[in-house]
């Protein structure tokens, strides 16, 4: 009699908005700075092989009331100790995601159990190199509110307009730019699994600063640009969930340099 994968545990760290439990692969999304697995969970609905789950962290969405987390290590221990990942899986995060999700697979690992097939990184930095853009958390809300806007003008203007709205959100972001400011790589053995990288050709990091992933991974590699910038995933989503589902399925090409697999889609 086959095996039949155990379900995931109930957690709250996970969000889902179509259960697939015969689906080929799960892929666990890890928000950007200030996201919410809300906006990932919706892929779900282009992605009918695959069962996508969001990682919902403490004090954002239906986890507003939890205190938030302003350290990359204890929350990745915590999000592994409490959470299960049904098999098998991979990781897809973008920005502070990615981050996460690449830390996450590295706890994963050091713990013995079962990790992703495949890392899908987007729009971050590798994580040994310096981020190379002053700390923000620590600014009141309409000082943070003007400098996520003149870093990623990904807010609504109302938000300024609204000071209870405002002190919601410049909350949740404070935290997660803590997250990040605060971060601080610790060399390890590269993961042995393939990692697929995107990223936007309107975006500061540059397909050179991307392609520095390539040495935090042994299974392979890959590195797809799409028109767009840091937010490049909201309007060439379709794109995006097509390199995905091809990665998923193993049919996208890892090249042995960054060079050699690198794609543009104009």
């Amino acid at each position: 009699m086959p095996d039949v994968p155990e379900p995931p545990r109930p957690s709250r760290w996970l969000a889902n908005r179509r259960r697939r439990p015969d689906a080929v692969m799960r892929l666990y999304c890890f928000a950007h700075s200030g996201g919410s697995a809300a906006e990932y969970v919706r892929w779900g609905d282009d992605l009918p092989d695959i069962e996508v789950w969001g990682v919902q962290l403490p004090g954002r969405g239906s986890r507003l009331d939890d205190p938030p987390y302003t350290r990359v290590g204890p929350l990745v221990e915590d999000l592994v100790e409490q959470t299960g990942f049904r098999e098998p899986f991979a990781f897809f995060g973008h920005s502070l995601g990615a981050l996460l999700a690449y830390e996450t697979a590295r706890t994963l690992r050091e713990r013995g159990l079962t990790g992703p097939q495949r890392l899908l990184l987007s729009a971050c930095p590798a994580p040994h190199r310096p981020r190379g853009l002053p700390p923000i958390h620590h600014l009141g809300d309409e000082e943070l509110f003007h400098a996520i806007q003149s870093r990623y003008a990904s807010l609504p203007d109302e938000i300024l307009e609204d000071p209870e709205m405002r002190a919601i959100v410049m909350a949740s972001h404070r935290c997660d730019f803590e997250l990040v400011d605060g971060y601080r790589h610790v060399p390890g053995e590269p993961l042995d699994l393939p990692l697929h990288v995107f990223g936007g050709i309107g975006d500061r990091l540059t397909a050179g600063e991307l392609g520095q992933w390539r040495q935090h991974g042994r299974g392979g590699f890959s590195l797809d640009l799409l028109p767009g910038g840091h937010f490049y995933l909201r309007e060439q989503r379709a794109a995006l969930l097509g390199l995905v589902r091809a990665a998923l399925g193993g049919n996208r090409r890892t090249g042995e340099s960054p060079v050699d697999a690198l794609s543009h889609y104009l």
